[in-house]
């Protein structure tokens, strides 16, 4: 969605919009000149609404509740990749690598 429509979405203002992408909270992709929003931005959007304008949050909070989502979000590619590769393991390496991984559970 373009500019316009994400802020009509969000009922936001266009200096409410530049600050966070100012702040890195934001990162549209541009297309033809015009920056484009996904919806994962709309959910990130309305993560820092819920945080400044319900919980109280201030900026330096959104920064850092926002890295800990990136950090997050990186995990999880990482886990998916971890499991895709033991997928392609023999069943015997397979179990193996399972049995470690429930001992560094159990610690």
């Amino acid at each position: 969605m373009d500019d316009l429509e994400f802020r009509l979405c969000l009922k936001i203002e266009i200096d409410q919009l530049d600050l966070w992408i100012g702040q890195g909270w934001l990162i549209p992709e541009i297309s033809g000149g015009q920056r484009q929003f996904r919806d994962a931005d709309v959910a990130r959007a309305r993560l820092i609404l819920d945080l400044m304008a319900h919980m109280g949050v201030n900026e330096a909070g959104v920064d850092i509740v926002m890295e800990l989502v990136d950090e997050l979000h990186g995990l999880r590619g990482t886990m998916s990749q971890l499991m895709t590769a033991i997928g392609r393991q023999e069943q015997d390496v397979q179990r193996r690598l399972f049995e470690s991984l429930e001992d560094i559970g159990r610690h």
